[in-house]
């Protein structure tokens, strides 16, 4: 009888030790895919190249090892052509009908910074070779068709708000490295940086020289996230019911993004804006809120793994002797057994 009730204790607190508690800091339990709340967000847009042309390519190192490093979507589209409808889908979850690179269709038209705001969180864009503040117009590398935010009315027709977060890029340095750095970062590479009139070389070459940067801040280390993107590609390929511009390279560089993953899961421009709502607990805005565009959780994993916690004292102790008390109890049957014998 004491030998059943010795091995029921033993099988009990086995079973308890195999539970989830109790698992192995090498498995799995626990660290489900779920999309975090970024500290920071980080954007930067690169311009007119598919997936095929950057992802593999000799002319990227600097790229494919981030790529490598961080995580892939290997099945991301544009929504559009050319670039413009493609920035306001960026920046708005919609093209609003837009089918060309015009420099006067504003739009009055709620938007990612609206939201931002309305939330209590603070963003900025930033231009290379914008030569001053919110100005209209394109300028020397700086094409104001890459700039969605100055086509909204209430951020242009707001001379203090377009001036305060429409900014040229030498501003970006002082800002990452500030302790109250804009929740939302939007970097627009010029029209030679971004790939559009340069070479696939020479845009590597200034990500390597700019991502870097961004990668040592607080704002990213501390539960940041940048997402390195290209506007559109040079096909039609698309995905996701409204997408057709081109299957186009997207990374996700954070250190709450799972290493080294590529994603096979279909999705666009839609689908980040939805990602950077739905982690902000923000309303979906437009296509957006179609669930033909996934939000992008496959690439995070949130909290640590399990811990082996120590076992208490009110476990091991009555283990301990019952283990004991059966270990003896054979023993002193055995010395017993030839005076019954005799």
């Amino acid at each position: 009888m004491i030998s059943r009730l010795v091995l029921a204790a033993i099988a009990a607190v086995l079973m308890s030790l195999s539970g989830p508690a109790f698992a192995s800091a090498g498995t799995t339990t626990g660290a489900a895919s779920t999309l975090p709340v970024f500290t920071h967000v980080f954007v930067i847009v690169m311009e007119n190249h598919e997936y095929s042309s950057i992802i593999g390519s000799s002319s990227a190192p600097y790229i494919n090892g981030l790529a490598k490093t961080y995580a892939n979507a290997t099945q991301y589209y544009g929504v559009s052509h050319p670039s413009l409808p493609n920035y306001l889908a960026l920046s708005a979850g919609s093209t609003f009908g837009v089918t060309s690179d015009c420099t006067s269709c504003f739009q009055n038209q709620t938007n990612l910074a609206d939201q931002i705001e309305a939330s209590g969180r603070t963003w900025r864009a930033y231009m290379e070779s914008m030569p001053s503040p919110c100005i209209l117009g394109d300028s020397g590398q700086y094409a104001q068709r890459h700039n969605p935010w100055i086509y909204y009315d209430d951020i242009r027709t707001n001379a203090t708000r377009c001036k305060a977060d429409i900014v040229p890029y030498t501003q970006f340095a002082t800002d990452v490295a500030s302790s109250n750095a804009p929740n939302f970062m939007w970097i627009t590479p010029n029209v030679c940086s971004d790939m559009h009139d340069c070479s696939v070389s020479t845009g590597d070459t200034w990500l390597s020289q700019n991502v870097p940067t961004i990668l040592n801040s607080s704002a990213f280390k501390n539960g940041g996230v940048l997402f390195l993107v290209w506007d559109e590609g040079t096909t039609s390929a698309g995905c996701c019911t409204d997408a057709f511009g081109g299957h186009i390279p997207m990374l996700i560089i954070s250190p709450l993004s799972i290493a080294g993953l590529s994603s096979i899961t279909a999705e666009d421009h839609y689908s980040f804006v939805r990602t950077i709502e739905d982690s902000w607990g923000m309303p979906r805005l437009n296509s957006a809120s179609c669930l033909c565009n996934p939000t992008m959780t496959e690439y995070f994993t949130q909290g640590p793994p399990p811990v082996i916690p120590e076992v208490p004292q009110a476990v091991w102790l009555p283990l301990a002797a019952l283990i004991l008390f059966g270990a003896a109890l054979p023993l002193s049957r055995r010395r017993r057994s030839p005076s019954r014998s005799r």
